[in-house]
């Protein structure tokens, strides 16, 4: 979330036309167009965060800037060029990278929540102990993983460290309550 990417579209020969079809999971179909003739480009039902990148000396390509959940779906490039039609497919998964915190609840236990992942993140603690976790699921498909360590055992662990793993990142903290 908030990078730009970048997708290509590989072929061989002369270039004389490519169109990206781009199936989001959520919205119409995305149409992008480019005419080496006429050196012309065609846009329907695309955000302006879409939009062609052209280079000397290589393939045009697409550019998704700030890339957000809504860019996620399926990203399908046609190109035909003198040797050929060439097809290229991508899915494009997001990333969200959770907003880790470590805190003591009202009864003195350690609490870690890694809110508003994607996917959700994993949780873990330092000594090993048992721990309920619970996940909360919000609509813009994030997840909020909170684990709280069983009150039997924080009277035993002095500081206790949580790890956060996730595809985005990793995060631990330590506490002691």
């Amino acid at each position: 979330v908030g990078n730009s990417s970048e997708l290509t579209c590989p072929f061989k020969g002369k270039l004389n036309l490519l169109t990206w079809k781009i199936t989001l999971k959520v919205g119409d179909l995305c149409t992008l167009g480019y005419r080496t003739d006429t050196n012309k480009t065609h846009r329907t039902n695309c955000s302006d965060n879409i939009n062609w990148k052209f280079r000397p000396g290589l393939a045009p390509a697409l550019e998704i800037w700030r890339v957000g959940i809504a860019q996620e779906g399926n990203y399908s490039c046609e190109g035909v060029s003198t040797d050929g039609n060439f097809h290229t497919m991508y899915h494009l998964t997001v990333l969200v990278p959770p907003r880790p915190s470590l805190f003591c609840d009202e009864r003195g236990s350690p609490v870690c929540e890694a809110a508003a992942g994607k996917p959700p993140a994993q949780l873990s603690w330092v000594p090993e102990s048992s721990s309920t976790a619970q996940e909360r699921c919000h609509d813009n498909g994030t997840v909020t993983v909170l684990s709280r360590l069983t009150a039997s055992n924080t009277s035993m662990i002095s500081v206790a460290t949580c790890m956060v793993s996730h595809p985005a990142g990793n995060w631990s903290q330590s506490i002691t309550c």
